[in-house]
């Protein structure tokens, strides 16, 4: 398969750039169909001429999406320097003269024009999401299971599930705000550890970033929410989760296991 390479250097934390790449914003403007704000593994994306794309990867080190003619990979690597974004774009070529001919001058001069626009996109997104206001969340782990809470409001979320936790407020450290969350949700005191997964974007200048935690003290409640339960990592991708904890599932069962 042919194959196209490009790379760019992100003056951001690798939590924020890959916090933007799973914002579907970036490829919406190219003509794709995408089934929300949010990439999340599973999905399924419908391009231009109504190539189909599945995203087999969406974490920390980069996103993949794969279908029968097309594969796009972006890979991220940490260097001193910033976030090295490294994409890379492979596709079927058609045979014969009028196919080697399509490839070189179609084929590989579009994919390098939206590759550099979705560069220059990505950069500015990451910007937004470093300054962003953050809602912090606990992915709490004991004996091998994680505590999820169901939400009990407002209407068109009660029901799913999601991670303890809630807004810093200003002035507040993450772990602080997250101590703080998880008393007043869950009548229990936590230690915090490091960060699971990338931030998840929930708004322009909002996102979600989850801990690992563990409880130091008290068996959990469900204070403000319908109930609590704890969930092995083969249960969470079947959980109905909110949209944005639901990116994190394959982040978080790497952390049960």
């Amino acid at each position: 398969m042919p194959e196209l390479r490009a790379s760019a250097l992100v003056d951001a934390p690798v939590a924020a750039v890959a916090g933007a790449l799973l914002d579907t914003s970036l490829i919406a403007g190219f003509g794709v169909r995408v089934p929300g704000p949010l990439l999340c593994l599973g999905d399924e994306l419908v391009g231009p001429f109504g190539v189909r794309l599945v995203v087999t990867r969406a974490d920390l080190s980069g996103v993949s999406a794969a279908g029968d003619f097309l594969e796009l990979h972006t890979d991220l690597v940490v260097t001193g320097a910033g976030t090295m974004v490294i994409d890379r774009v492979s596709w079927k070529a058609v045979g014969g003269v009028v196919g080697r001919f399509a490839d070189v001058t179609v084929g590989r001069g579009m994919a390098l024009r939206v590759l550099q626009k979705r560069s220059a996109l990505l950069a500015a997104r990451c910007a937004e999401l470093v300054s962003a206001r953050v809602v912090v969340g606990a992915a709490i782990v004991r004996d091998g299971r994680m505590l999820a809470q169901q939400r009990s409001f407002p209407a068109d979320t009660a029901g799913k599930w999601e991670l303890p936790g809630g807004r810093v407020e200003a002035g507040e450290k993450p772990s602080d705000a997250l101590v703080r969350e998880c008393l007043e949700e869950l009548g229990v005191s936590v230690l915090v550890g490091e960060q699971v997964g990338p931030d998840v974007p929930l708004k322009r200048d909002l996102v979600l970033r989850i801990f690992a935690a563990e409880l130091a003290g008290g068996e959990p409640e469900a204070l403000e929410h319908n109930a609590v339960r704890w969930f092995t990592a083969g249960e969470l991708p079947a959980v109905d989760w909110l949209p944005a904890d639901r990116v994190l599932v394959p982040a978080l069962q790497e952390l049960l296991t």
